[in-house]
Parts: structure tokens; sequence; C-alpha cells
């Protein structure tokens, strides 16, 4: 029977590479080591306005192909943080060929892996990232009740007068044991899952391919080790199950509250995780990584294209061939190349200009976390990434979509000359005012923004902007064919800027009366005779 079971683990694994998890995702559990971490230590942490644009929830479940908890906590903070220096791609990329193309060895670490697939596991970075409970100053009266009762015992049978010393200290300890029960439920969840996670890493660590991604790791493993002893007590109190766990469990409990074992244990296994919290995320971050290399390569497999990008450090420019967003289906892929001036869009509304702008900055992520892009080939700096797509009234805090807009695109402005390439991502800049002011602020902040090492990709169904910024910026469009009966939208990105305007004849089309289209088309004619006048 357990032949069979892990044949049939071992098939799932083998058919399961290369496609979606079909699992639920609590993002609150799995985005918590990527809100514990502080990030000093990379380029650009990605905020949460920026994931809200590009859809990054929708994205990190396309491309989690993790086989425990640790491992897709690691994905997470690895997707939202990108970078300052290369992290060793080479290394990194020989082992994702080995797992695409030796499936045992990969099947074998999935096994490994799948041991922290409990929701349990979510809570281990809680043990090196969160603050831990302190004991309470009177807590020094515990070891010496611990001791008296001991004492009490053994020498009651010379000294009949120590039973009364006894039952006292064992009602004491007793009171004292239940106290610690909160403290202790805290870390039930966690510490038998740090247990499981030493011992997976260092199955994982015998391998030579593995050891490369931390040398030094078996430093960190000594020093779990020297505590997981201690922690085994909680980690075999959350394993007891059935009727023989009943007389077990009474048995046990008795003996920790009369010696009060549990109190003892658990801050001094707390004191010594204070101390080495860096030990233990490092051990963390090991097994993280092996898993998210896995789900790397599980991703390429299960890709119709895919590459690796072009990291240039002395270039500030993008050059994007066939690339696509991954989440539209049968999406239609464009090429373009920024250099000198940054893009404008112009295009009417689901013609592709959005779409385009995210796939910009989707492919800029995935190139600069994951090494990979949805693209025939992809090249780009490191940069920062800022945007400004998705924006909506904040009713709670009475902040109406202008309001909005300003303060996220003040953001920007504050970071347009941090020392380092920043990509911006906007969509119809101002289009919470009226159209003087929207295309002359609109003006004056994409020419701030696009300055020095800085790329801008901006939306817009204002033409007349376009005109204004063409020193500055190269124009683009989206354009759609419309017949008698129906709009045809074919999504190819072409140069230059939009000629024909169809609004007015979509309403046309969408059987609008005659009266609304003759009026409409002739305030169209007018206003484009004073398009001047307006800017």
């Amino acid at each position: 029977m357990i032949f069979n079971r892990r044949k049939k683990d071992r098939d799932h694994l083998l058919q399961s590479f290369g496609k979606l998890k079909e699992v639920n995702f609590n993002f609150n559990q799995i985005e918590k080591y990527f809100r514990g971490k502080k990030h000093t230590e990379v380029l650009q942490a990605i905020s949460d306005k920026t994931c809200n644009d590009l859809d990054f929830e929708e994205l990190f479940m396309f491309l989690d192909r993790t086989s425990s908890k640790v491992g897709q906590q690691y994905l997470y903070n690895r997707l939202r943080s990108v970078p300052a220096g290369s992290n060793d791609t080479k290394a990194q990329e020989d082992l994702i060929e080995l797992l695409s193309t030796d499936s045992e060895f990969r099947v074998s670490l999935q096994r490994q892996l799948g041991k922290l697939n409990s929701n349990d596991s979510y809570y281990i970075s809680s043990l090196f990232q969160e603050e831990h409970i302190k004991p309470p100053k009177w807590f020094f009266l515990v070891p010496i009740l611990s001791f008296t009762t001991v004492f009490s015992l053994i020498l009651m049978p010379f000294n009949p007068n120590l039973f009364f010393v006894l039952i006292t200290a064992i009602v004491i300890n007793l009171g004292l044991h239940y106290w610690n029960k909160r403290n202790l439920y805290r870390y039930t969840n966690a510490m038998p899952q740090l247990v499981r996670l030493n011992r997976v890493a260092r199955d994982l660590f015998k391998n030579k391919e593995l050891k490369k991604l931390n040398t030094r790791l078996d430093e960190a493993l000594r020093v779990l080790d020297r505590v997981k002893n201690r922690m085994l007590l909680f980690k075999f109190e959350g394993s007891l199950e059935g009727d023989f766990a009943v007389i077990f469990w009474t048995f046990l409990e008795l003996i920790k509250s009369v010696f009060l074992i549990e109190p003892i244990l658990l801050f001094g296994v707390l004191k010594r995780l204070d101390t080495r919290r860096e030990e233990i995320e490092s051990v963390f971050a090991f097994v993280g990584q092996v898993d998210a290399l896995i789900s790397i390569a599980s991703l390429r497999m299960g890709l119709d294209g895919y590459c690796i990008p072009e990291i240039v450090e002395n270039r500030s420019a993008i050059v994007a061939k066939e690339a696509y967003h991954p989440l539209i289906p049968d999406c239609v892929t464009n090429s373009i190349e920024v250099g000198e001036k940054s893009i404008l869009l112009t295009g009417s509304n689901m013609s592709g200009k959005t779409s385009f702008i995210r796939t910009i900055g989707l492919n800029t992520l995935t190139a600069l976390t994951l090494n990979t892009c949805f693209a025939t080939s992809f090249a780009l700096p490191r940069l920062k990434i800022f945007s400004a797509i998705r924006i909506s009234d904040d009713l709670m805090n009475d902040k109406s979509y202008y309001f909005e807009e300003v303060q996220t695109i003040k953001e920007m402005i504050g970071q347009s000359d941090n020392g380092v390439p920043n990509l911006f991502l906007l969509d119809e800049i101002f289009k919470g005012t009226n159209t003087v002011e929207r295309i002359s602020a609109g003006k004056a902040v994409l020419s701030y923004l696009a300055k020095g090492s800085n790329m801008v990709f901006v939306s817009t169904h204002d033409i007349e902007l376009g005109e204004l910024l063409e020193e500055e910026y190269q124009l683009y469009h989206f354009s759609e064919q419309v017949d008698d009966r129906s709009v045809a939208f074919d999504y190819k990105l072409k140069s230059g800027k939009l000629k024909n305007r169809n609004a007015i004849r979509i309403l046309q089309i969408n059987d609008y009366p005659n009266e609304i289209i003759s009026e409409a088309m002739g305030l169209s004619r007018e206003l484009d005779a004073k398009s001047i006048q307006l800017v």
C-alpha cells in the first residue's frame, strides 16, 4: 500500500509539472513573510499600489507552482522584491536547467518540500520576524518552584512534613502551568513546523548541487539543532491523535504541570530563537529558494514561449520583441524599443492601450525578479517600477478620484530623481479633471517624469497631448476597424499618433438616434478646429 501511494504521488508530481496549481490561495498568509521583511538589501519592494495596477494576485496564482507553504511565501516575496544586483543568476539558471531535465531529481525534492505544505508552515516566519513573548519579572520564581517540587518529592520519605510543601508547590505550579497555556498557544503552529523545516533543509543540503545556493548553511543548521530537542515537546504534543493519545497525554500533561516543564522550556526556546533570527531565516530562505526554482522551471515548461532577459546595466533602454500578457488567453504579441524618448499611446477604449502598459510592467517585474519574460527577447536596465493605472475614489477617507491621482503622481515625481532608472506606467493621466487643465498639467508632469534615465509609458485619449510631447515622447497608437455593424480590434501596436476617431461612429452602429449622432459630429468638427485654443 505504501509503495502504491508513493507511486501515485510520483505520477502526480510528474504530470503536474508545467501546469497551474489547483488550490485556493490565502494571500493573508502568503504575504506574511513579505510584510514582515525589512527589504533593506533590495533595490525596491514593489508597492501595494503597483501590485494592484498589475493584477499581482492573479499573476502570482499563474506563476506559483511551489510544493510548500515556505516556498510559496518565498516566491511571493521574491516577486515583489527587485534585487540590487544579479544574485548569482548563472548558478540559479544552471539549477533550473537541471530541474527541468532530471525529473527524478526534481520529484525527490518536491517530496521533501511537500512535508512543509501544511497551513501551519505559514507561521514559521513569525519565529524570526515577530517579537516574542517576554517572561514576566517574577519568572525567576518558576525554576525555584520546579526545584522545590522535585526536592520535596525526593525528601518526603525522610521528612513527612514536606508533604504540605509539595502540595502547596503543586497547586501553585498548576496555576502557572495553565497560565502559560495562553503563551504556548501562540507558538503551537510554528514551532513543530520549524523542527520540520530544519529536517527538510538538512536533507536538501546533502545534495551537492543545492549546496551551491548557500555554502554556509550548515552553520545555521547546527544552530537550529541545538534548540530542536527542546522544541520537540511542542511538536510531539501537536502530533498526538486518537484514543492512545488521550491516555498518554493525560499522563504527560500531569508531569509537565507538576514540574513546570512547559514555561521553562518555552521561554528558554524563545530566548534562543530571539538571538538566532538571522540563522533561522537563512534556513527558511534556502528551502524557499529551492522550491521557487522548481516553480520557475515548471512555469517555463508550461509556457508556449518565454525568454531569459538581458539586464543592461549601463544603458537606459527597454527593447521588447513579441511581448505578451500571460493572463490574457491567445494574447496578441507586440514589439517596442524605448531609447532616448518615452512612450505615449493613443487609441480608443478596449483597443489595447492599458493591457500593453501592463504587459510592459509585468514583463519588467518578472525579468528583474524571476529572470523570466513572456516575450521572444527582452532587454532592460535594473530599475524601479511605479504606476498610476487603477485609481478610484476613496470614499472612506473622503478623497476624490482626482485627489487620489494627484497624490499617486506626486509620489512618482518625488522618485523621478532617486539616482536610478525608473519605469513610470500611467493610464489616462489626470482624467479626473477638465480638458484644458488635464492637457496642460499632463504635459508638464510627463515632461518632468521623462527626464534623465527615466522611461515613461502613458496612455491618453488626448491627441493634443501627443502633439505637445513630440520632442520627448515617441507616439504609438492602437486602432480598430469599424464597418456598418461591428467593431474589430487587432490589438497591434502601431507607430505614430492616432488619426481616426471612431467613438461617435461606434455610437452610430449601436443605433443611437440620428439627432444625437449629427449633433455630436458637428461639435467634434468645431472642437477640432479650436484645438489650438484649448491648449
